[in-house]
């Protein structure tokens, strides 16, 4: 039986207010919640008979609950639930500049869509990208909408929230390349060398990457349309302009 108070706390992590305080947040569906489970600390898992039996030989956590479906569905942020909703704790990362100074990295200026940064983190993971620095202002990595975008990318990559100026400054005093998308850049598919090492900087839905940005960015670059010069849409969308532009640094890593 599922306790008043366990769907008190589950409900209220929809909220970042809760999420922050307690350093909890909530997962669904059978992958998700898999995925998530080897890495991460789960405090309650809450899921059907059938669903435990069938996956009992994966379950780690504090307490185990079993419910029916329709106390599944009270709990559930999903219209059609898959047996299984965890409460995980949210990871507490640290870096070093140095070391994260070896290898490729993504910082987001205020990317604030939560499906954005869900697909986001899912581009990383793909791509073997492990950190994320995000703004203080973009979109909550524990949140409900992109903790399912990422479709378990979250076991897998580390989301660091930090003041972009300071972490690039950082950056900039270690002499690393930090790369950022303008519509005035250099054609990323041009012969200039991309490095295997850095800083990737992606900007905000509406507005891109902030002038408080972008004077720390050393290497500009544009994803060109085609045919260039005709007509198409104005912009694309951070999720598609991050795979477009990761998925191009790798293909060089393999030439």
């Amino acid at each position: 039986m599922l306790s008043k108070s366990k769907i008190k706390l589950i409900t209220s992590l929809s909220h970042k207010k809760y999420r922050d305080e307690s350093g909890l947040f909530v997962a669904e569906s059978t992958k998700l919640v898999l995925d998530l489970l080897p890495e991460m600390e789960c405090a309650l898992l809450v899921a059907t008979a059938d669903w435990l039996k069938t996956n009992a030989e994966s379950l780690k956590a504090d307490e185990i609950v079993e419910a029916s479906e329709n106390e599944l569905r009270k709990i559930s942020s999903q219209k059609t639930p898959q047996g299984v909703l965890a409460v995980f704790r949210k990871p507490n990362y640290t870096y070093n500049i140095d070391e994260i100074g070896t290898r490729l990295n993504l910082a987001l200026d205020d990317v604030q869509d939560p499906g954005n940064l869900g697909t986001i983190i899912r581009i990383a993971d793909w791509f073997g990208i492990r950190d994320i620095f995000c703004s203080l202002h973009s979109a909550d990595a524990f949140g409900t909408k992109t903790v399912q975008a990422t479709m378990g990318a979250l076991a897998r990559v580390r989301v660091h929230y930090v003041n972009p100026a300071e972490f690039l400054q950082q950056c900039t005093e270690r002499k690393l390349p930090i790369y950022g998308t303008f519509m005035n850049g250099e054609n990323i598919y041009a012969e200039k060398p991309l490095s295997q090492n850095g800083i990737i900087v992606m900007g905000n839905e509406g507005n891109g990457i902030s002038p408080e940005v972008e004077k720390y960015v050393s290497k500009r670059l544009f994803i060109p349309n085609f045919p260039q010069g005709g007509g198409t849409s104005e912009s694309l969308n951070v999720g598609i302009a991050t795979a477009l532009v990761c998925a191009e640094f790798r293909r060089r890593q393999v030439d």
